[in-house]
């Protein structure tokens, strides 16, 4: 007895889309009436970039979510572990698919390994199809007059908005008919969740697709009305925190594009706040482009000069910034942040990124490794941009000499202090005054507030003077090698 082709499952493989609504390689394989096998494989093999540990405590939880979703639709999620296009092997072998619908990734590696995957498959009868379901727009879509990829973000953000056009909307499906068999993986098996310590009791997340509409729900009624001017102050709830949503997929990034300006058109902000955000939304896009266009810009500077800079050894500074221990409590409350809870306010992202690179002159990979491992929304694309824009060594990068004073920062964006009192408990006592400052302090305020430099709250690693002289020097060097080259 032969096997009808209609009767053969189409194999679902989740990667970077971890939700039912607006997902077209969902929406594809549901076109062909056949049953569905949802999958996701962890694939920890040789990368250039490997996930961090925060960005697997997400994935553990955006994991359960989806299977939840797809139980509630009669369906479930498959889970499997080990080499990509082997487990597809296995499953397609057990089951009889004889096709697999995907959204597409673009990092660079993960865009190679799956066209050989797609490939190889396609060599043996059994049909590939991806879609595009993580960006605005498919990388190398958006090119200049010459036919080559932005390098400036500006008319890059312009010609996107004039050729990106918005898919339909697609609600999350009533039912999806999945197969008894085969079996899954235990998820508790795979050990995604820390222990031992749990270094994770303080994130404050909902990972999953319900997670990200409520925070679009939140930030539409809240911090989008003054969105330009509350996203710099990293006491206030202005940002979306949609940046781990969006990562892992939970959410389109057309479904923000598209609420932010429908809460303009209708009066609940202002369409200029909306811009700003679709601005924001945009330099993700923008960075995911480079580094599919530019994928050496992961371990290279993309400006190749910069890769003179005389950078520093300093594993005591090392350490001392990513403990939040530098002295400078703008500072120190960014990396405690970012330790308690997977994130960092982006303004703030900044000012430690700074920090590292031009007061301590560490490399700006060193600062990429540990982001990339301690934050929840660790972007290949956006993460390895924006360091090496504060390194002044990426595409449309802040020049090298802009060099964030810590105090001043600190002063300008969290002028009450709250932020700084948050993170860093130790100088709640301290007054305003010498907050962002406290070695300036007269001895009697610090005696008042309890708090003894050197003990209870380190004094400053390096002195900023110093630091930006030290800073300004090593870019002699970068200007002395781009000279160089032109003779």
């Amino acid at each position: 007895m032969t096997t009808k082709a209609e009767d053969h499952p189409v194999i679902l493989w989740f990667r970077q889309d971890l939700r039912l609504a607006d997902n077209p390689a969902l929406v594809h394989a549901l076109e062909t009436g056949r049953p569905i096998l949802p999958l996701y494989i962890l694939d920890r093999g040789p990368a250039t970039l490997q996930t961090g540990a925060a960005s697997l405590w997400w994935l553990d939880k955006s994991l359960r979510a989806l299977d939840a979703s797809l139980r509630a639709r009669g369906s479930r999620l498959i889970l499997r572990r080990g080499d990509s296009e082997a487990e597809l092997r296995r499953l397609i072998d057990a089951t009889g698919a004889d096709a697999v619908f995907m959204n597409r990734r673009f990092e660079p590696d993960a865009f190679a390994r799956d066209a050989d995957i797609a490939h190889g498959l396609q060599a043996d009868g059994v049909s590939c199809k991806g879609w595009n379901g993580t960006l605005l727009a498919r990388p190398g879509s958006v090119l200049n007059g010459s036919g080559q990829p932005y390098k400036v973000f500006t008319p890059f953000h312009r010609a996107l908005l004039a050729a990106a056009v918005a898919p339909p909307s697609t609600p999350a499906p009533a039912d999806i008919r999945t197969p008894p068999e085969p079996a899954s993986d235990d998820i508790n098996a795979w050990g995604l969740h820390p222990t031992r310590p749990d270094w994770s009791q303080g994130f404050d997340w909902t990972p999953g697709e319900e997670g990200a509409e409520a925070a679009l729900a939140a930030f539409l009624s809240g911090g989008l009305k003054s969105y330009s001017k509350g996203r710099d102050i990293p006491a206030e709830p202005a940002t979306s925190r949609l940046s781990p949503h969006l990562h892992f997929g939970e959410i389109s990034p057309w479904r923000a594009v598209e609420a932010a300006r429908s809460a303009a058109a209708g009066g609940r902000a202002p369409a200029a706040e909306a811009d700003k955000f679709v601005a924001e939304i945009g330099w993700r896009e923008f960075s995911a482009h480079l580094l599919h266009a530019f994928p050496q810009i992961t371990a290279a500077a993309f400006r190749p000069e910069y890769d003179a800079m005389p950078w520093r050894d300093d594993p005591a500074g090392l350490e001392a910034w990513k403990r939040g221990r530098t002295g400078y409590p703008i500072v120190d409350a960014g990396m405690r942040e970012l330790w308690a809870t997977g994130f960092m306010h982006n303004r703030v992202r900044m000012i430690v990124a700074s920090f590292l690179i031009k007061h301590l002159l560490i490399d700006w990979r060193e600062g990429e490794a540990w982001f990339r491992d301690t934050l929840v929304d660790a972007d290949i694309a956006s993460n390895v941009q924006n360091w090496q824009w504060v390194a002044g060594s990426g595409a449309d990068a802040s020049p090298y000499f802009r060099i964030f004073n810590p105090i001043t920062q600190g002063q300008k964006f969290d002028a009450d202090g709250r932020y700084v009192r948050r993170w860093v408990p130790e100088l709640r006592g301290v007054h305003d005054r010498w907050l962002h400052a406290p070695w300036t302090a007269p001895p009697e305020v610090l005696r008042d507030a309890r708090v003894r430099l050197g003990a209870e709250y380190p004094r400053p690693i390096v002195d900023h003077d110093v630091a930006r002289k030290r800073a300004l020097e090593a870019l002699g060097t970068v200007t002395a090698s781009r000279a160089g080259e032109g003779d």
